[in-house]
């Protein structure tokens, strides 16, 4: 059984066992929480009935007009509770919250080599918007994916000038 609530700081030294994967980014403890008290409502755990981490999703809301959007900064989930739907369950959630806010679309960064969480996100509706050149510490490449919400009729926050742009780009473009 799981059940999925709002992120704590307590959940901060409980964790471990979900960000111990080369695909999650680990950062420190005044970024958990920055989050934690700005947008609460982003931020979710998901335990098993024993009260251990299954995994959590980190996001927040951000931009201006129609660059107003949910962002997704992570969602983990511990290697012994995967393909059960739980990182989808997550997603929905800041989905949902991002509609509720307005948002005219939810992005997210994922490591180019990370072809699992692709095709996830993916199967979700989640399209590639673009490439981020060396965002991954200057050795790898992030795919920037995008997935409209229904504020975005036209889906216009899909479309892109740039296919490729590099991390110092980002609040430019």
């Amino acid at each position: 059984m799981t059940s999925v609530r709002r992120f704590t700081c307590d959940d901060l030294f409980t964790f471990n066992n979900v960000n111990l994967d080369y695909f999650t980014e680990t950062y420190n403890l005044p970024f958990y929480l920055q989050y934690l008290a700005n947008w609460p409502e982003y931020c979710l755990m998901a335990e098993c009935a024993g009260g251990q981490a299954m995994g959590y999703i980190l996001g927040k809301v951000e931009g201006a007009d129609t660059d107003w959007h949910g962002h997704v900064t992570a969602v983990t989930v511990a290697p012994e509770y995967r393909r059960q739907g739980l990182a989808k369950q997550l997603m929905d959630h800041l989905e949902s919250v991002t509609e509720r806010d307005e948002g005219y679309f939810v992005d997210l960064f994922v490591r180019e080599s990370n072809v699992n969480a692709i095709n996830m996100y993916k199967k979700m509706g989640y399209s590639v918007y673009r490439t981020v050149v060396g965002y991954y510490s200057g050795q790898e490449d992030a795919l920037d994916m995008r997935k409209a919400m229904s504020r975005d009729v036209h889906k216009r926050s899909l479309q892109t000038r740039r296919t490729r742009i590099h991390p110092d780009e980002l609040e430019t473009d």
